[in-house]
């Protein structure tokens, strides 16, 4: 549960990080922090 809870907030923070991006480049970076994140919380580090 906390697993999930830990994701969802996560989610809503690279949407509202993304929706402050002002350049494709900036988004593009801000996905691979936010893939990063997921890819750790998955593999449990």
């Amino acid at each position: 549960m906390k697993r999930l809870i830990a994701l969802m907030l996560l989610a809503l923070f690279s949407i509202g990080t993304l929706s402050a991006c002002n350049t494709m480049a900036g988004a593009g970076k801000d996905v691979q922090k936010a893939g990063e994140k997921v890819e750790d919380a998955a593999t449990g580090n």
